[in-house]
């Protein structure tokens, strides 16, 4: 495409230099510089891609975008806003692929990877060969690559759009996170669907206040457009029992489906009859009473299910066949994931890295668990501090023998982010183990028949960040080891 062309999609510009090369892609990493590249440069929070501009024409880079003049030997087009250029250049560059995609987005604070992987399931069961995107992976089709952030920046995006058009995709699933929508990662995303699937306590780091943080995750439903569109229909799935679903149906002109279980809502769970190995409820919905029995376990896991089956009805399929497809799931990875080596006792590794989070999976193991309740749990470093006591707290109140441990550190030290915990914690026993292999270990090692250990906080993650270290480390592993070590 020549550079005159695909800027024309920019508004407002500024042009140096007439040339009209021919761009052979759009790069944002200047490592990644061929000849006929378009180089953005963006302002990160430790690096700026002005400062390697020039580096990128040495390279091959026939243009760039930038926000203030440049004195180089290629045409340089200055905007404003490079980020928001760049999800318009990429959008126009791929020539729209999100538009022939039908896409569907989940936010919220938990449930995002298990939604998200129960709707894949639900289309791919339907035919469609299906693409997802998340905290775990990239998927297309069967195939899986490794990803950096839970939703990519706008020309990542764009560029994994593009191959799953090109492969032959036919629905893609994505989670959305707060950061991504508010700082518009997403533009020139054309969502059909997108889900809602609770806000409870996480990122204040980032977004300050609880308000700011509702605002971000509305971003996606406001982001639907306001036109009635016919075919197909915009659908916005809400958790009708989370206070933040009233602010996100005022701001979205899409077609509106419920789901919940204490409010009456138009998909809801009533009768949950809940066992150590799954759960089952009636599904109360306008095509009647189903009865949903499914391998999952928990409350927090029948409002997943809720929102799936919601995603699945406003992609039109038949909610028999929506239901087969969730009485089949034996779950996701790291969600509430057991790990079975024989023992008399239960070991269960989940991702519940949040206070609402890691209250519902205690809370879940409570109602099977016959004697103790061993909870590992640490909180991660350079994120969000408010949260640690809270965390603490929730571990000593829910479980008989709470030990913390580390999670992922960081630029931090451990035993601070320890001493934050403890905060939340005077009056209650507790052990503190700063090693978490140590930590797993010790509980493993005290463990009886009928007693449960929950190892929060990492799930699916096989490594632990320590300072500026990437050490491979991953919960079920460990807790096997433990086990036969016995």
């Amino acid at each position: 495409m020549k550079l005159h062309t695909l800027i024309s999609y920019l508004q407002p510009y500024k042009i140096y230099s007439g040339d009209n090369p021919n761009i052979s892609s759009i790069e944002n990493d200047s490592r990644n510089i061929q000849k006929g590249s378009l180089f953005i440069c963006i302002k990160g929070f430790n690096v700026d891609g002005h400062d390697f501009a020039a580096r990128a024409v040495e390279k091959g880079a026939a243009a760039i975008i930038a926000e203030k003049e440049l004195d180089l030997s290629v045409p340089v087009i200055v905007v404003p806003n490079s980020k928001r250029a760049m999800a318009v250049l990429a959008d126009a560059y791929f020539r729209q692929p999100s538009r022939k995609l039908h896409l569907i987005g989940i936010t919220g604070t938990n449930g995002k990877t298990t939604i998200s992987h129960l709707i894949e399931k639900i289309i791919s069961d339907s035919g469609k060969k299906t693409g997802l995107i998340g905290t775990m992976y990239t998927k297309i089709g069967r195939k899986e690559y490794e990803v950096k952030n839970t939703t990519p920046d706008s020309l990542t995006l764009q560029k994994i759009f593009n191959q799953m058009v090109n492969e032959g995709v036919n629905s893609t699933v994505m989670e959305v996170s707060s950061h991504a929508l508010d700082e518009g990662r997403v533009h020139g995303c054309d969502f059909n669907i997108a889900v809602f699937s609770n806000l409870t306590q996480d990122h204040l780091d980032y977004h300050k206040t609880m308000e700011a943080y509702k605002n971000a995750k509305g971003l996606l439903f406001s982001q639907l457009g306001s036109c009635f569109q016919h075919y197909p229909p915009k659908y916005a799935i809400l958790n009708n029992d989370d206070e933040a679903t009233g602010s996100y149906i005022r701001s979205t002109a899409a077609h509106i489906l419920t789901y919940g279980i204490d409010r009456k809502s138009d998909l809801q769970a009533k009768n949950i009859q809940m066992t150590s190995t799954g759960t089952t409820f009636e599904l109360i919905s306008p095509f009647g009473i189903h009865i949903v029995s499914m391998q999952l376990i928990g409350k927090f896991s029948v409002y997943n299910v809720l929102a799936s089956i919601g995603a699945g009805i406003a992609t039109g399929i038949p909610i028999e066949q929506i239901i087969q497809s969730i009485n089949d799931v034996h779950g996701v990875s790291g969600r509430f994931e057991t790990v079975d080596a024989g023992q008399d006792f239960s070991v269960i590794v989940d991702y519940s890295h949040t206070p609402d989070s890691l209250k519902n999976a205690l809370t879940t193991v409570k109602q099977f668990a016959k004697k103790r309740v061993f909870c590992i749990i640490g909180c991660g470093g350079d994120r969000d501090r408010s949260k640690r006591p809270l965390m603490a707290e929730i571990a000593c109140r829910f479980s008989s023998d709470p030990i913390f441990t580390s999670d992922n550190p960081r630029s931090e030290d451990p035993k601070q982010i320890l001493l934050d915990m403890e905060e939340g914690v005077q009056g209650y026993q507790y052990k503190i183990i700063i090693d978490r292999k140590e930590a797993i270990h010790y509980a493993v090692k005290a463990a009886n028949a009928g007693d449960v250990i929950l190892i929060a906080g990492k799930g699916h993650e096989t490594y632990q960040l320590i300072g500026h270290q990437n050490l491979h480390f991953d919960d079920r592993e460990v807790a096997k080891e433990a086990i036969e070590g016995r």
